[in-house]
């Protein structure tokens, strides 16, 4: 037994085994429904009938977790064509297919800032790599299974006790390191949690968290420099035109600021997930940035994540819309884009102390760009 099976994703020896409970999940059936079959039909009892006859049939020859993650990628490209008005990409070519990297991204939603980055790796050809997610997210037996399918793997977040604590994020820096000393690349988001206020900005107790794993008093190079002679560290920086979730985000902040804290309910982070695949999000970017493989603390570091993710930023018009409500100043021209007015109904719903949440999210894109310096 190995000390990361806890936390790991799947290996290909247990695939069938996974498959076997997926496919007969009606859960996951009435989500494959909503996918792939007509709206009419989607989320009925035929619908997910046929649904999982569809699994069945599709994963009646999967073996390895590769298989599985040639048939997600199948399914992803269903999931962009029907939520994102255009995709694009920069920077990719930066990097070489036969290398492997730590990429550290924003984040904004549970599964699309990885799934994507996973998408556009593969399709151009470089493995994908192995992405890390916070144990609250596992909750759901579903959830844990089609994450741990996709080369997901668990960071420990609720363990209790400080010693407990410090033990299960070593393990994490062990698991990671361990999967770049095999030439598997490793995303993880540069904070924990989404930020819901559209606040970018590295965290650098994370980055500590992730040289523990170098400390070791018999060698005199440093801890950090260590790390990244092992793998360069890529900034990725996601942009959304709209945000799906944007609307619960600011209810939830809202919360936080009226009463000082908030208690999810048992299914929100699962339904955050489907909402934030499936809703409508208009034109998505990523940006790779330049690999970075030397600073001279982690504070370098950080502030090195934080100008080449927040200057890759793509700006949208319904940043520059939320920015104008904000400031009182007019916003006429911008109505007459689609996502602005998307943007505008979801401030419609909300109530009137939620809605400056909202749009903060948007507009702090700005302020992230000017006190960072960035023009």
């Amino acid at each position: 037994m190995s000390e990361f099976d806890a936390i790991r994703p799947y290996n290909d020896h247990e695939v069938p085994k996974v498959l076997a409970r997926l496919v007969a999940s009606r859960d996951l059936a009435q989500a494959a429904s909503q996918l792939v079959m007509p709206s009419w039909l989607g989320g009925r009892w035929a619908g997910r009938m046929l649904a999982r006859s569809v699994l069945r049939l599709k994963t009646r020859n999967l073996k390895s977790v590769r298989d599985c993650q040639n048939v997600i990628a199948g399914l992803f490209e269903t999931v962009i064509r029907r939520s994102i008005d255009r995709l694009s990409v920069s920077g990719l070519d930066r990097l070489s297919p036969n290398k492997h990297y730590l990429f550290i991204s924003n984040h904004r939603d549970i599964l699309m800032d990885s799934s994507l980055l996973n998408y556009l790796l593969h399709d151009a050809g470089h493995d994908t790599c192995r992405m890390a997610v916070g144990d609250n997210l596992l909750a759901n037996p579903l959830a844990a299974d089609l994450m741990r399918l996709n080369k997901s793997f668990v960071v420990e977040r609720s363990v209790a006790g400080a010693r407990a604590q410090y033990k299960a994020l070593h393990r994490t820096s062990r698991y990671m390191q361990q999967s770049l000393q095999q030439g598997i690349s490793v995303w993880i988001a540069q904070r924990q949690g989404r930020a819901k206020d559209g606040f970018d900005r590295t965290d650098p107790a994370l980055l500590k968290m992730l040289q523990l794993a170098y400390r070791d008093k018999s060698v005199k190079e440093d801890p950090l420099a260590r790390m990244l002679s092992l793998a360069p560290v890529v900034p990725v920086s996601v942009s959304y035109e709209l945000d799906p979730c944007g609307p619960s985000k600011a209810q939830e902040l809202a919360h936080i600021h009226k009463h000082g804290s908030y208690q999810k309910s048992a299914q929100e982070d699962l339904q955050s997930m489907v909402q934030g695949l499936m809703g409508n999000k208009g034109r998505v970017r990523l940006s790779f940035g330049e690999p970075i493989a030397q600073a001279s603390s982690i504070e370098d570091l950080a502030a090195q994540l934080d100008q080449s993710i927040v200057a890759s930023t793509r700006l949208y018009p319904t940043h520059r819309y939320a920015k104008a409500l904000l400031e009182e100043a007019d916003s006429e021209e911008l109505q007459n884009n689609a996502s602005v007015r998307a943007l505008a109904k979801q401030l419609q719903a909300l109530d009137a102390d939620q809605r400056p949440y909202l749009l903060q999210q948007y507009a702090n894109v700005w302020r992230n760009r000017q006190e960072l310096g960035i023009l």
